[in-house]
C-alpha cells in the first residue's frame, strides 16, 4: 500500500464476548490419563442472527473487499444442484461464508503481513472428491483506504443450493479448552459409560465440542479424515470447522443465554436449556448434511496451502 493512505473507520458495534461459559465437571486427565497433553484450545464463534458489516468479523456476514479486486466467480463444468434442472454454463457468484478478523480471534495464527481471513464458496455441489460446495480462502490485509474498499454489495449468485447461503451472523468468539471428538488413543468406550452413570454426564458433551470454530479439534461425525499437504507431505492443522449444529442446551450453552425460567443455581450446566426467545437466532442455518466442513492449513510451505473435508 503507498505510504500516507489512511485506514478506514470500517468497524461496528461488537457483541459482548467472549461469552460467559460453564467450566468443565471433571478433571479429564486425571479421569482419563491416556488423554494427558491431548487438551487443545479452541475459539468457539457461535454465530448469531444479525447484522455484521464489513468491518466485523461474521459468519455470512458482508466482506471487506478491494475495490481493485474482481470478485470470484465458480465455472467449473461439475458444478450442480441436486435434483434440479442443469445449472448452466454461466459462473455462478461466490457467497462470503466467514470472515475474522486478528484482533478477535488471537488464537488464529496469520500469515506474515496478513491480519483479515475470508473464506467464500461456490453455493452448489461439485462433482469431486467431497460433494459439497466448492470453497476458496483468502488471507490478506485490512489496512483499506475509503478509495479502496468496493462500493455495494456483493453479487448474488444467479442459481444456488439453499443448504451453501448462511444467513447474516455476528460472532462471539470465545476460548475454551476441548479434547478429542473421535481422535481418541485406545479403546475408551466402556470407560465414558461408567463416567455417565456415575456422575450423570458423558464425556463427549462436557469435553468435546461440534460447533463452529477456529483452532481445537476437526467436528468430526464420521471417522477422522486427517490430509497431508499436497505440496510435502506434511500432515496439515486444523483451522476451522463451519458446522451445522449450535449447542441449543448443555455446557457448551453460554450462560447468558440460558432459560431465565430455569433454576440456575440447581440446574447442572450439562443438562441447562436455551431461552427459548434466543433459539431462533442461533446458528447460520446451513443444513450441510447435518455435520459440517473442516479446513485444514499446511504452515509449512509457504503460501499456506489448504484443503477441506466434507463431514456429513
Amino acid at each position: 500500500m503507498p505510504s500516507g493512505h489512511v485506514q478506514q473507520d470500517i468497524s461496528g458495534a461488537r457483541p459482548a464476548w467472549p461469552r460467559p461459559l460453564a467450566p468443565i465437571p471433571f478433571d479429564v486427565d486425571s479421569v482419563f490419563p491416556e488423554l494427558a497433553g491431548a487438551a487443545r484450545t479452541a475459539t468457539l464463534l457461535y454465530p448469531r442472527a444479525g447484522q455484521p458489516g464489513p468491518g466485523n468479523s461474521s459468519i455470512g456476514g458482508p466482506l471487506l473487499w478491494p475495490a481493485g479486486e474482481p470478485w470470484p466467480m465458480c465455472a467449473e463444468p461439475d458444478h450442480y444442484k441436486p435434483l434440479a434442472k442443469p445449472v448452466g454454463p454461466d459462473p455462478v457468484a461466490m457467497v462470503p461464508v466467514v470472515q475474522l478478523y486478528a484482533r478477535d480471534v488471537p488464537g488464529l495464527v496469520f500469515p506474515a503481513g496478513t491480519d483479515l481471513f475470508q473464506i467464500l464458496w461456490c453455493p452448489l455441489v461439485h462433482e469431486d472428491d467431497q460433494h459439497a460446495a466448492n470453497p476458496r480462502l483468502h488471507w490478506r490485509s485490512a489496512t483499506l483506504t475509503a478509495a479502496d474498499v468496493a462500493d455495494g454489495k456483493a453479487p448474488r449468485p444467479h442459481t444456488a443450493e439453499e443448504d451453501y447461503l448462511p444467513r447474516p451472523c455476528t460472532v462471539s468468539p470465545t476460548p475454551a479448552v476441548e479434547y478429542p471428538l473421535r481422535d481418541l488413543p485406545g479403546e475408551l468406550g466402556e470407560r465414558f459409560e461408567a463416567l455417565h452413570e456415575e456422575r450423570g454426564f458423558g464425556y463427549f458433551e462436557v469435553a468435546t465440542t461440534q460447533q463452529s470454530k477456529v483452532g481445537g479439534y476437526p467436528s468430526w461425525t464420521q471417522a477422522p479424515d486427517w490430509p497431508d499437504c499436497a505440496n510435502c507431505g506434511t500432515h496439515m492443522e486444523h483451522l476451522l470447522s463451519v458446522t451445522a449444529t449450535e449447542p441449543g442446551a448443555g455446557r457448551w450453552l453460554p450462560l447468558d443465554e440460558r432459560n431465565p425460567s430455569q433454576d440456575q443455581a440447581a440446574t447442572p450446566s450439562w443438562r441447562a436449556e436455551a431461552d427459548p426467545a434466543a433459539l431462533d437466532t442461533f446458528g447460520h442455518h446451513m443444513y450441510l448434511g447435518g455435520g459440517g466442513i473442516d479446513f485444514f492449513v499446511c504452515r509449512t510451505c509457504l503460501d499456506t496451502p489448504y484443503t477441506h473435508r466434507y463431514d456429513r
